[in-house]
């Protein structure tokens, strides 16, 4: 079908094209605003000098009134180092930045998270936590992104234990409930359970390594796993993992039972499952492989830009359920249905951090949306535009937080839905009317997709 394929390659090229014109037209993607009243400029002495010293004296005595007298309970950093940025690479700290306000932008009109893009000069992994941890007493929460595997295993795990906010980083846990999400919805249409199906992962990278670690919690039996990296299949042979890759070596050695060893074809063959993160195809899958996979297969390929099999390709060759990570395409598998609302969530209740558990109540949550409307194969989980979902989420990440003990507030079900809801429906009412108003200019009308 190559004008298809023509299509949906011209298609792809068009953000690209336009990105160029919008980013310099704005100047970047967000401001800062006030959020509290000035009447007039007598009010600077309320909000500054010499007001100010009250709140802070109160906060010295109490610390926890910080979140009280300022906006901190709102503030989360996304912070990178620019090792490894959206499939372009280590382009730097610098070209990083757009990167960085494009998911501070999602973050506030889809969870109403005021979020600061940090990119920052410390590509030494002992650096980097160093400069996170100083960090802490302006924010609520921390979002990493972008950044080279195997550090980002070791930046993670280590300000997970040794900060007492959220820190979360969304290439890997973000694209787990997501991806978590979409499976428990497609197993119910082509009715398998979760601990009896057999998974094919092709790509090793920090994404499906999460995916998997999560997976497993959700109740995915690891035996019956396959994990395929650059040189093959992950077996308990693979000793040269042991040193540097340590979270490859533990899938070594408790995946994979049969002990298969080969490429990707051997970890599909009789496989219900296929997850995809790896090298942008379309040939990276190839249909023959495909029919190697057990009746009514389940197949997300979510390389970007294009996925790793064209999904009429996968369904040719017997692909029940496709998923990729396009929005073109039906089945998107989107991190941004995934963090806005769980840090709304973990936020709202004041969370010290997202346990593995908080991820997997947002995914059944996200599951569960989609449901409500109708699941189909073309219809897994829901869409960006579908608003409702992110307070829903928000509800189901906060509870789960009282829960296990790991929230600072408690509030019920119907208290966490309603402050959720409103300061998500503020950010997009606000994003709308500085639009109206013309506070935010309009470009030119060809400049649309």
């Amino acid at each position: 079908m190559p004008d298809k394929k023509d299509e949906y390659l011209a298609k792809a090229k068009k953000p690209a094209e336009l990105a160029v014109k919008l980013h310099p037209f704005f100047k970047g993607k967000f401001e800062v605003v006030p959020k509290c009243i000035i009447r007039d400029f007598s009010d600077f002495a309320i909000w500054y000098t010499p007001g100010v010293a009250q709140p802070c004296r109160e906060i010295q005595q109490s610390p926890d009134k910080v979140w009280e007298h300022t906006n901190r309970a709102n503030y989360i950093a996304v912070i990178s180092d620019g090792t490894r940025v959206l499939g372009l690479g280590d382009i730097g700290p610098e070209a990083a930045m757009p990167v960085m306000e494009g998911k501070a932008l999602l973050f506030k009109y889809l969870g109403g998270v005021d979020a600061v893009p940090l990119c920052v000069s410390a590509k030494d992994a002992d650096e980097f936590i160093k400069t996170v941890k100083y960090l802490e007493p302006s924010f609520g929460g921390i979002n990493l992104e972008d950044i080279a595997q195997p550090k980002c295993f070791k930046i993670l795990e280590t300000l997970r234990k040794e900060m007492n906010i959220p820190v979360w980083h969304d290439d890997q846990q973000g694209t787990a409930a997501v991806t978590v999400a979409g499976l428990i919805n497609a197993l119910k249409l082509v009715g398998k359970r979760m601990d009896k199906i057999r998974v094919a992962m092709v790509g090793a990278g920090a994404a499906n390594i999460c995916i998997l670690q999560v997976l497993i919690k959700a109740g995915v039996n690891p035996e019956l796993v396959v994990m395929c990296d650059t040189k093959g299949t992950l077996h308990k042979g693979r000793t040269e993992l042991k040193k540097d890759y340590p979270e490859k070596w533990h899938f070594c050695q408790t995946t994979n039972k049969a002990n298969i060893v080969g490429g990707i074809p051997d970890a599909m063959k009789k496989a219900d499952v296929l997850i995809a993160l790896s090298k942008p195809g379309p040939d990276t899958i190839k249909k023959e492989w495909i029919e190697l996979m057990a009746k009514d297969p389940i197949v997300f390929v979510c390389a970007n830009p294009i996925p790793e099999i064209w999904p009429w390709e996968a369904k040719e060759a017997g692909a029940r359920i496709v998923a990729t990570g396009r929005s073109d395409f039906p089945n998107q598998v989107n991190n941004s249905l995934g963090f806005p609302g769980i840090f709304r969530g973990a936020l709202d209740v004041r969370a010290k951090t997202i346990t593995d558990e908080m991820c997997i109540a947002a995914a059944y949550e996200l599951a569960k949306c989609a449901e409500d409307k109708g699941i189909h194969e073309e219809y897994l989980i829901p869409t960006m535009d579908e608003w409702e979902v992110f307070p829903r989420e928000a509800v189901a990440v906060g509870m789960k937080a009282i829960e296990q003990g790991v929230a600072r507030v408690k509030m019920s079900r119907e208290e966490l839905f309603k402050t959720a809801e409103k300061t998500i429906r503020h950010a997009r009412e606000e994003t709308q009317k500085l639009m109206e108003a013309g506070i935010i200019p309009m470009p030119p009308a060809e400049w649309h997709l």
